[in-house]
């Protein structure tokens, strides 16, 4: 069986989410798979489908690079008593997004200051 075929969920569900730039090529018995995907749930969709076919990880025979795509429409400054959920809530955006948009900021989601200026990304 050949690495597209072992992971042909995993390529078929990057097709179906419209992973942009989608790349997969096999090299050295190594299946690659690059793209941009339009939100953070869709790349986590793509990893759970891949931890169906390898629960612990072992196999050593797929490299993803699955990027998360995030347009910015505002900015939004933390106030006492926030949190990511709270935020992406009113903006109608998940935490994780928001989190993906913010990275150079925030090392841990369920510690954010206030003060800080975070970018809400767009749907």
């Amino acid at each position: 069986m050949s690495l597209q075929d072992k992971y042909s969920d995993v390529t078929n569900l990057a097709s179906e989410l419209g992973i942009t730039n989608l790349q997969v090529r096999e090299q050295n018995n190594v299946l690659y798979i690059d793209g941009t995907a339009k939100n953070a749930a869709d790349k986590d969709k793509i990893w759970n489908a891949y931890q169906k076919i390898d629960p612990d990880y072992r196999s050593a025979d797929l490299v993803m690079n699955i990027e998360v795509a995030l347009g910015v429409s505002r900015e939004y400054t933390v106030e006492i008593g926030d949190s990511l959920s709270k935020i992406a809530k009113v903006y109608g955006v998940s935490w994780q997004d928001i989190f993906e948009a913010n990275k150079d900021i925030i090392s841990n989601p369920d510690l954010i200051q206030p003060g800080w200026k975070l970018k809400i990304p767009t749907i």
